[in-house]
């Protein structure tokens, strides 16, 4: 574990959380520019979640190649030469003419946007203890609601007056700025490097199936695999269903995004806060239980007023994000540290391909009638509530495993002053309190 002073914490977390912020911004600007990508290349609601699934498959894919390479390299210059990259990548679908060069510019952002997203995990959870770790995963997670109140809707205001591809070269700018102005919040991050030999090479792959197969881990893939398949059935589709069947402009579409990023931009960090304080399995229970009305509502939507959806849409960002806080400190709890980074890489890879999968077969679950309204999205939600469900009882398999424990065991407690009660070390049952939970 890293000690940096709380100032360089604090500058290196918000840097991570602005990278997180470029990220979700080229993901989920596909999502509300969909009615015009949709008209710009003549495609159907299931090509359109093809190329949404290109970035989310190719970004799982890369996730598994990171994780047999991901603990080789020092996670400073691993963060910057691969965000190097994603800055091409959009750079590449700003330059997309034709349907076929969309889909390989998404899958090439996949690729090097799960390897910026994981290495932004990584390097959380080896710099912040684990006591403090869900409120600054809540902190990451703001990127979610700046990107929302901020970027997304500059990002559609952008495409509806200078063409989409205009919020892609937005992004090359942003990420540049981003790289340059953090250059020096990122301190050198070698420590694991130092807690075990590297696996040789031919025994990367045997590595990552051991990873993959190890059962508390595969306890913990599954959780995220669910989570991530549940929202992705759904999420791709509001905006294409609001402008097709609900008459919403294109352009409102920013308004929207404003407000449920504004309602969120507060509530990440309270919950990764509540979370640290009585336990991250009853928070996300509490919320996913609680996710479960609004998400049968957004995808069974009556025809009401736009003013009417606005504030709906922002209680249903708050609610169904309020999940993922949690979720995520829980993850970061599994793995052993010296395996924290190729573990949370294939997290990242389950995540991708999970939204990969749920977007696709999302799609191909919809329609188009003659008048252009899109038809089946009910049938979508309803599938979603159902894993949504079935993760509230999965969370109770997810535990640390046993080199996790053993390590937080060996871990001394800060010494107190006085020198009382805290100058012992946890017990090994102690160290899994935070988990269990």
């Amino acid at each position: 574990m890293y000690a940096l002073p709380p100032r360089r914490e604090r500058r290196l977390i918000w840097l991570l959380a602005l990278v997180q912020f470029t990220l979700i911004i080229d993901f989920m600007v596909m999502l509300p520019l969909g009615p015009q990508i949709m008209g710009a290349f003549h495609i159907a609601p299931a090509a359109f979640a093809a190329a949404v699934s290109a970035y989310s498959w190719c970004s799982g894919l890369s996730g598994l190649f990171a994780a047999t390479i991901m603990d080789r390299f020092d996670r400073r210059r691993l963060l910057f030469v691969t965000y190097a990259l994603f800055a091409l990548s959009n750079l590449a679908c700003a330059s997309a003419t034709t349907y076929p060069l969309l889909i390989a510019a998404r899958a090439f952002a996949g690729i090097t946007g799960g390897l910026v997203a994981t290495t932004v995990m990584a390097i959380v959870a080896d710099v912040i203890p684990a006591e403090r770790r869900g409120a600054a995963t809540g902190v990451i997670m703001t990127a979610f609601s700046l990107a929302s109140i901020a970027g997304v809707p500059v990002g559609i205001l952008i495409g509806a007056h200078f063409g989409w591809t205009s919020t892609f070269w937005l992004l090359v700018v942003l990420c540049v700025t981003v790289a340059c102005a953090g250059a020096s919040a990122v301190p050198p991050l070698r420590q694991h490097l130092r807690m075990r030999t590297p696996v040789p090479v031919a025994e990367a792959l045997p590595a990552l199936i051991r990873i993959l197969t190890y059962r508390p881990h595969m306890k913990a893939f599954t959780l995220t695999f669910i989570m991530m398949f549940a929202q992705m059935l759904v999420i791709p589709f509001i905006s294409p269903v609001l402008v097709a069947n609900h008459g919403v402009s294109p352009k409102h579409l920013s308004w929207l995004y404003m407000a449920g990023g504004a309602a969120t931009f507060f509530t990440s960090r309270a919950v990764g806060r509540l979370s640290d304080r009585i336990g991250h399995r009853v928070v996300f229970r509490t919320f996913g239980a609680l996710a479960i009305v609004p998400m049968l509502i957004m995808t069974h939507l009556p025809q009401i007023s736009y003013l009417l959806i606005l504030p709906f849409f922002a209680a249903f960002m708050v609610i169904s994000s309020s999940r993922m806080v949690p979720m995520q400190a829980i993850i970061t709890l599994v793995p052993a540290p010296a395996e924290r980074g190729a573990f949370l890489s294939a997290n990242g890879a389950m995540q991708s391909l999970a939204g990969g999968c749920g977007t696709w077969l999302g799609g191909l679950m919809l329609s188009t009638d003659s008048a252009g309204h899109i038809l089946g999205y009910g049938m979508n939600g309803w599938v979603s509530v159902s894993l949504a469900a079935l993760a509230l009882i999965w969370i109770g398999f997810v535990t640390s495993s046993p080199a996790q424990q053993q390590a937080a065991s060996a871990t001394p407690q800060p010494v107190s002053p006085e020198g009382d009660e805290n100058e012992r070390p946890p017990l090994p049952a102690e160290a899994a309190t935070e988990l269990a939970s």
